[in-house]
């Protein structure tokens, strides 16, 4: 029996097959596309719809994929989001081309290539004491303008029942953010030169980051299915930071920043967190998240779906899986099927698994090979699987 996509998504949600694997793309920073491949894909599939940005950020270069467009990718997620407030839309709309782009926390994205931006002004760059943090002009978190609309799309979408929900507000990871404030090198020195620093950094961070999560939870209500926070925790090989310094530090802060949204929420917790994070994937479950993502399988351990399933498909739903570092930019469509199939078959049997590729789809994707993804996921994603 056929399911629409918000059943077939809370199927998966719940450890349970539902008819077909559900597709995640285009709700969130770590699963929709950049300009290139979205105009090629357009293009491919003669589909006239406007370039739209997530967040309505262009600097983040992340597209906000049109409905048209979703429902030929046979997306089961629809999302809410919140924005930029508006004092800081109409200030960068006044800057010289190429002057940075500054957010509501005071970083600075900075043009590397042309369109192509990276956060790169720290505000406390040279701060050198935890006076210097609590005098810093924080985020306003209630200003209403961050949260124009989240209402009204979020109880349109419920209203029409079709999608599942995805809520993915943004800039508000506390780890992330610390380093955006104090800039990497620093910050990571701040850990054990100066830990107290760095643990008022952290507090503070935290802090914002929940105050402006409460008016966005309380503007979807019960209208959202999932809520996407995270923090990026690993690299290619490795954690950035030790094991026992994310115990230490940063982990009582994920696990009070996810009971306060679960306080309000009856939402699924979505973490997305790059990397080999293998070994923290006891520490997640334990602190709450309930859906990981993006699933890195050119990292690590990661590669290891057998292992990853057996050890945590009864606590985890995946969300991820199709390689952006190699399989999607350089595969050909036959090797991009191949590959949705490969992981198909080791992470979506019981249910527990939601396709989308690893992180953004860059400007390296063919438009082919996004199509080959989808198209080779409802072939090989129908259940009984295999």
């Amino acid at each position: 029996m056929s399911l629409t996509p918000r059943e077939r998504v809370l199927a998966a949600l719940h450890h349970e097959e539902p008819d077909r694997v559900p597709i995640v793309i285009g709700v969130s920073n770590a699963t929709s596309m950049r300009l290139k491949p979205y105009q090629g894909l357009k293009r491919l599939l003669g589909i006239e719809a406007p370039d739209e940005y997530l967040y309505d950020w262009p600097e983040l270069g992340t597209i906000r994929v049109d409905e048209e467009t979703l429902r030929r990718l046979h997306v089961d997620v629809r999302g809410v989001w919140d924005r930029h407030p508006d004092w800081v839309v109409e200030r960068n709309a006044q800057r010289k081309p190429g002057d940075p782009f500054f957010d509501a926390w005071g970083i600075g994205q900075v043009e590397l290539t042309p369109g192509t931006w990276f956060p790169h002004i720290h505000p406390l760059a040279d701060a050198t004491s935890i006076e210097d943090i609590e005098a810093y002009p924080w985020p306003d978190p209630n200003d209403p303008s961050r949260i124009r609309g989240v209402r009204e799309r979020a109880e349109a979408l419920a209203r029409e029942g079709t999608y599942a929900i995805m809520a993915t507000p943004w800039l508000l990871f506390p780890f992330e953010r610390a380093i955006a404030m104090r800039g990497m090198e620093r910050f990571f020195m701040d850990l054990v030169e100066n830990p107290e620093f760095a643990q008022a950094l952290l507090r503070k961070t935290t802090d914002v980051c929940k105050a402006m999560m409460a008016p966005f939870l309380e503007a979807l209500g019960e209208n959202v299915d999932i809520v996407k926070i995270g923090d990026d925790l690993g690299t290619q090989t490795s954690l950035l930071i030790s094991p026992r310094m994310y115990r230490r530090y940063l982990k009582p802060l994920h696990a009070e920043y996810i009971a306060f949204i679960k306080e309000r929420t009856p939402a699924k917790i979505c973490f997305h967190t790059d990397g080999d994070v293998f070994p923290l994937l006891d520490d997640l479950v334990e602190i709450g998240v309930d859906i990981l993502n993006p699933i890195q399988t050119s990292a690590g351990r990661m590669a290891n779906l057998d292992e990853l399933k057996k050890r945590y498909g009864q606590h985890l739903v995946f969300c991820g899986g199709i390689d952006t570092h190699r399989v999607l930019p350089y595969g050909t469509p036959e090797d991009v099927r191949a590959e949705v199939r490969r992981v198909i078959e080791q992470l979506a049997p019981g249910g527990g698994y939601m396709l989308a590729a690893v992180h953004t789809i860059m400007d390296d994707v063919p438009p082919e090979n996004i199509l080959a993804m989808v198209d080779a996921a409802l072939e090989y994603g129908r259940y009984p699987i295999g």
